[in-house]
């Protein structure tokens, strides 16, 4: 099985129980069963069965066969068949092919002759390849182009042998002389194909000699061309330059294919900036020309990694770059964008910013389903924009106000934030903010929005006017007030015009009751419903209130910010307005307006009632109001907007950081290995097939190719998989890497008996796979084995792995049976920390479908203790900021954040509450979009929050 393998069939039902039923049809005149059976034989030995039985039937009764799939098949049945003994000598049966192979190449059929040379190439035995050498040089001659090019390869394909140069020692002149009569561009191909391989000189002085013929030559034969440039040009820098012209002149071929591959050849050779901006031109062309959104963001990935590397030469190419815009796919859009940010300087800024307002503008006239998303990748890109570049702020922020009440509520939110930032770092735009803010305020229909306004209105409204508005705004989007009429029937007339003010529906019912002197009255108890929404004065908004529409509806969270806003606002109109009878009206009407929120809120309209926090928010702001003191004032006027500015420079900061960390990332530490590959005797490999390999030799050498390095890790991914009683002892080593899971088992007879046809039976539960069939084997006594099980993994959930060791003796008939202990697969192979935005963190929390819930259960009594517990344990980021987490107050609550290897997003929210007697409790929720993840992060959490004291 660890042989090197030319084809490759899945089967799975193949047993050599079938063997008989093959052996008959293919003895048979039946065509088709004779096709069958062939298939099924071949699908069998290459599971890893052994037929030997089978070759002298099929060289009696099939190689006669004149029917074309038949031959094909054949040739398949003698590629994989077992053509050496354990020595390495060519068999002697072999010998029988050699005839039919023969008639082949001989075949009055061109496409016999093409397949039996095509089956040569995948030939490496010489004995069986010497006596076809004179067919195979025949066919370098023959008519057809099919038979000429595959004559070609099978040429090369023999001179490569390691005694090929003696069986054809005159190969490159022949194929010389070919390339130079041949007319069939694959035949040409070919043939170049062979000169670069085995005769390099040959090849360059061919390609000079014809170079002006260059751009006619088709797509396959320009590949091949470049190829040899590559190779040509690692093992002689000095001869870049003439190469670089060939490339260059390439750059205008027709085929796209070809294009990319000389944008990079360019790209590779040379790091001058002519020859750079050359390739990223040909890159941005490419991303215009093909409407593959696979290519477009291939060519991304390359212009990305120009920009790590020439990001001076790309700052020139950011328009060309912003073009692919013009694309509705998402994911170009956001990898173009995400690259565009990076190239910005104060050269370019106003031109991008210009694109982008364009682009915003756009999305308001189409109708198209994803608009909103893409208007919101839009409003973080001018958000970036207008932090790095504060000059810009004032060009785009009115323009994004407009966004407001956007029916897409993230999009919304990203505005606000954006505006909220913005009217702090520029203060020359904070007139102009504002009141467009108070204009547009009716617009916004989201609560989150709301709030966000409503902070904005509260701390930046600072003149008169600008207060007296941000009152009037507010109380206009409430409405008239109370926000429900408790009405009783029989009040007369003041009841029934009350009921008509309110406009509201009364349901009523009279029982007696006793008065204060005995006699019996009758009382009326009356339902409490809403009132309907006001018509605002002149028309200017003939719907509910946003406000009120939203507070009516229960969000009674909204309701407290309301309460705050118009504390501030009151306090900031103390400060600004010299008229106290003004300031009592105001005062009074704010204090109006929390008691009605108060009073809906404990209302029985309402399905449920204000909750504790809110309320307690409101009462606060009216104990404000009614007993002013001047610590409060300050802790109202200024504290919350220190907090804002200490918070956005911490963000700063955090940003810096992280791009001060990137600059200091070296790809090469001090004690690495050092790798020569020009030492290596590699022939004919390209750049990144040898960089690979000098990859993998590397993580060889080192061990890197288990997660940790280090032994006592290495000691712990070694499980035992049966008892030390056991006639087997078998113990596995794990070793998980991306997708794959290898199990390197070692099996030790522990019996004086030879153990037979013994065999590892594996099975999986979760989304694992096995990729091969069991083997059987033979073991001596005392001796051991090392078997080989690779399972293949296909999302991030806890696996189980679980079997059995099956053999027999020679004393006992039946098979003995050893059951394994299971093997769990670790989660934590396949998370990674990660990072995202806020925003995106709590969309993706909204959106995500399965939690999981886990109580906190633990030894440690401290908070921070615990939660850099929980980060260790998951391996996972803390996207709550440091500075957050600071101080002492009994209680934390953090976010964390991870990726799997596949993509998966994993969510999870830390709330811990330290408890009078010392002990913490509190949840930690798992979020994600799929459940394997979450179930198993959360058994992972559950079995590790115990640890640690």
């Amino acid at each position: 099985m660890e042989k090197s393998c030319t084809l490759l069939v899945h089967f799975d039902k193949g047993t050599p129980a079938i063997a008989n039923e093959i052996k008959e049809a293919l003895e048979g005149n039946d065509i088709p069963a004779k096709i069958d059976a062939l298939k099924k034989a071949i699908m069998i030995l290459l599971n890893g069965e052994t037929i030997p039985q089978l070759f002298i039937t099929i060289v009696r009764y099939v190689v006669p066969s004149e029917d074309h799939t038949v031959q094909k098949l054949l040739l398949l049945y003698f590629e994989i068949i077992e053509k050496t003994d354990s020595q390495g000598r060519v068999l002697q049966e072999m010998i029988l092919i050699c005839q039919n192979l023969l008639n082949n190449l001989n075949h009055p059929n061109e496409y016999i002759r093409g397949v039996t040379l095509r089956f040569l190439c995948r030939l490496k035995e010489t004995e069986v390849i010497e006596p076809l050498i004179p067919a195979v040089l025949l066919n370098l001659e023959h008519r057809n182009s099919f038979v000429r090019r595959n004559a070609i390869l099978a040429v090369m394909s023999i001179y490569k042998l390691p005694q090929g140069e003696q069986l054809l020692d005159n190969a490159p002149d022949l194929i010389e002389k070919v390339i130079s009569t041949e007319q069939d561009a694959s035949a040409k191909r070919n043939a170049f194909l062979m000169l670069f391989t085995c005769a390099q000189d040959r090849a360059v002085n061919y390609l000079f000699t014809h170079i002006d013929r260059l751009n006619d030559w088709g797509e396959q034969f320009q590949m091949v061309v470049l190829e040899l440039i590559r190779k040509v040009c690692r093992a002689n820098k000095g001869e870049k330059g003439k190469y670089i012209k060939i490339i260059i002149s390439l750059l205008n071929a027709p085929s796209s294919a070809v294009v990319y591959e000389c944008a990079g050849t360019l790209v590779t050779l040379s790091s001058a900036p002519t020859a750079i901006r050359a390739a990223a031109n040909t890159y941005c062309q490419l991303l215009l020309s093909q409407s593959d959104n696979n290519v477009k963001l291939i060519v991304l990935d390359r212009l990305n990694e120009l920009k790590s590397s020439h990001r001076e030469i790309m700052v020139d190419m950011i328009m060309d770059v912003l073009r692919a815009l013009s694309s509705p796919n998402l994911d170009i859009r956001r990898k173009t964008i995400d690259i565009s940010l990076e190239l910005i300087t104060p050269r370019n800024i106003d031109e991008v910013v210009l694109m982008l307002k364009k682009e915003v503008v756009k999305t308001q006239s189409g109708e198209l389903e994803k608009n909103g998303e893409y208007r919101q990748m839009l409003v973080q890109a001018i958000h970036s924009c207008a932090i790095k570049f504060p000059e810009v702020a004032s060009t785009v922020v009115h323009l994004l106000m407009d966004f407001l009440g956007d029916s897409n509520v993230a999009s919304a939110i990203d505005v606000v934030v954006f505006v909220r930032e913005i009217i702090e770092t520029n203060p020359k735009l904070r007139i102009s903010i504002i009141t467009r803010l108070l204009d547009t305020f009716y617009q916004i229909r989201a609560a989150r929005v709301c709030s966000c306004a409503l902070w904005i209105i509260g701390e930046y409204c600072l003149s008169l006017s600008e207060v007296e508005s941000g009152i009037a705004t507010i109380k206009q989007c409430l409405g008239e007030l109370p926000f429900y009429t408790p009405t009783e029937e029989g009040e007369g007339q003041d009841s029934s015009k009350n009921s008509k003010q309110a406009n509201s529906m009364t349901v009523s019912s009279r029982r007696p009751a006793i008065l204060a002197d005995g006699t019996y009255a009758t009382q009326s108890a009356a339902s409490e419903t809403a009132m309907s929404p006001p018509m605002l004065v002149q028309g200017s908004l003939a719907s509910v209130g946003n406000l009120r529409s939203l507070i009516i509806a229960g969000d009674f969270f909204l309701g407290a910010v309301v309460a705050c806003t118009l504390s501030k606002l009151v306090l900031r109109l103390e400060e600004v307005q010299l008229s106290k009878v003004e300031v009592h009206k105001a005062s009074t009407q704010a204090l109006l307006i929390m008691v009605s929120m108060l009073q809906l809120g404990q209302s029985s309209f309402l399905p449920h009632p204000i909750d504790n926090d809110s309320y307690d928010r409101i009462v606060l702001c009216i104990r404000l109001l009614c007993n002013t003191g001047d610590e409060g004032r300050k802790i109202w006027l200024q504290s919350c907007r220190q907090s804002f500015v200490k918070m956005l420079a911490d963000k700063q900061f955090r940003e810096t950081e992280e791009i001060k960390a990137k600059a200091l990332i070296s790809h090469t530490q001090p004690d690495d290995l050092i790798d020569f590959y020009h030492l290596k005797s590699r022939k004919g490999m390209s750049q990144l097939e040898l960089e690979d390999e000098v990859q993998d030799d590397l993580k060889r050498a080192t061990g890197e190719f288990m997660k940790d390095g280090d032994d006592a890790n290495k000691l712990n991914r070694i499980l035992q998989l049966t008892g030390f009683s056991d006639p087997v002892y078998a113990e596995a080593y794990v070793t998980v890497h991306h997708y794959d899971i290898v199990l390197d088992v070692t099996v030790i007879n522990r019996t004086k008996e030879t153990l037979q046809n013994l065999c590892l039976e594996l099975a999986t539960m979760g989304d694992l796979k096995l990729v091969e069939r069991p083997q059987n084997y033979t073991l001596a006594p005392e001796s051991s084995k090392q078997i080989r099980a690779n399972i293949k993994v296909s999302s991030t959930e806890t696996g189980v792995i679980f079997g059995n060791i099956v053999y027999e003796t020679s004393n006992v008939l039946e098979r003995n049976v050893v059951v394994l202990n299971d093997i769990h697969i670790d989660i934590m192979d396949y998370i990674s920390p990660a990072t995202c935005a806020d925003v995106a963190f709590r969309s993706m929390w909204a959106e995500f479908e399965w939690e999981n819930k886990v109580a906190v259960n633990t030894v440690l009594q401290d908070e921070k203790d615990f939660l850099n517990h929980i980060i260790k344990s998951t391996n996972m980021k803390c996207l709550t900021p440091l500075s957050a987490l600071e101080g002492e107050c009994g209680f934390l609550a953090a976010n964390l954040y991870a990726k799997s290897i596949f993509g998966e997003d994993a969510l999870v929210n830390v709330s811990v509450e330290k408890q009078a007697d010392g002990k913490l409790s509190g949840y930690i929720r798992i979020r994600s979009k799929t459940q394997g993840i979450a179930l198993s992060l959360g058994d992972k959490i559950t079995l590790k929050q115990k640890g640690g004291t």
